[in-house]
């Protein structure tokens, strides 16, 4: 069938070609028309993403602007910027696939153009300018539709990174508060603590000696040379003194190592 165009081309337009140059010709035509409505499918879904980024980018600068006048709680907004991201990544994912082909095509038809190797007729128009006139500005809007969608996608994950760096922020703003509370309970719960082992000072000491005086008498009634109850007064300063001394010795092993355990972090 081939052969028979190029017969049919040959006899009408050009009687200086061989037949095999009439059929390589006419196959560049062929192969011109049939690239070029390839790449034409893309043109549909570029208008349709067309219409969804003109959504998208009012729908982001609106959320944008409620970031910079922190209008809303930036956890609020967190919603709304996801669902915008996962229809950026929707569309992307939905027609890369087709302007990467109108891309691919669109190179073939030019370089089918380019092996016309054409010339100029007086009154005649080229295919070349044809296809600059109908057919470049078609796939120029499938590759700028391309590269909208991929410049949303970034604007809008610079916009998520922006409300979750102020997100965390606040959180650790939110966990460093809970922890200052946190310490100064524990501050108070440990000055309770060492005021009521201050105080059981009086009734160990009130036991300790009761126990000496008890031992005292047992030894004065031996017939030990003591008097038990001027023992017994005379006992209450030292045990008082060594339950303090307990006490404070105890305190220091707990803590003096907790000190040492954080000084050590600190180097």
């Amino acid at each position: 069938m081939a052969s028979a165009f190029a017969r049919c081309y040959k006899r009408a337009c050009d009687r200086d070609l061989t037949p095999r140059q009439a059929g390589r010709t006419l196959q560049r035509l062929l192969e011109i028309e049939t690239y070029r409505m390839m790449a034409m499918l893309a043109l549909p879904l570029a208008r349709e993403q067309a219409r969804r980024a003109v959504a998208v980018e009012e729908a982001l600068a609106a959320l944008t602007a409620d970031i910079a006048q922190s209008q809303q709680a930036d956890e609020a907004l967190l919603g709304p910027l996801t669902r915008l991201a996962a229809e950026v990544e929707s569309g992307l994912t939905a027609s890369q696939f087709r302007f990467g082909a109108c891309r691919a095509y669109a190179d073939l038809v030019e370089r089918r153009i380019a092996e016309l190797r054409e010339r100029r007729l007086p009154g005649v128009q080229t295919i070349e300018e044809f296809m600059h006139r109908r057919f470049t500005p078609a796939a120029a809007t499938c590759a700028s539709t391309s590269q909208r969608l991929h410049d949303l996608s970034e604007r809008v994950a610079q916009a998520s990174a922006l409300l979750s760096t102020r997100v965390e922020i606040l959180r650790e703003r939110q966990n460093q508060e809970l922890l200052g509370s946190m310490n100064r309970r524990a501050t108070l719960q440990l000055r309770l603590q060492r005021t009521v082992e201050m105080l059981s000072v009086a009734p160990l000491t009130y036991y300790v000696v009761a126990i000496v005086g008890y031992a005292a008498r047992g030894a004065h009634e031996a017939g030990a040379p003591i008097a038990p109850d001027i023992v017994e007064a005379a006992s209450i300063p030292v045990v008082a003194v060594l339950i303090v001394w307990a006490i404070l010795a105890a305190h220091h092993r707990v803590f003096g190592k907790d000190h040492e355990a954080k000084a050590g972090l600190e180097l």
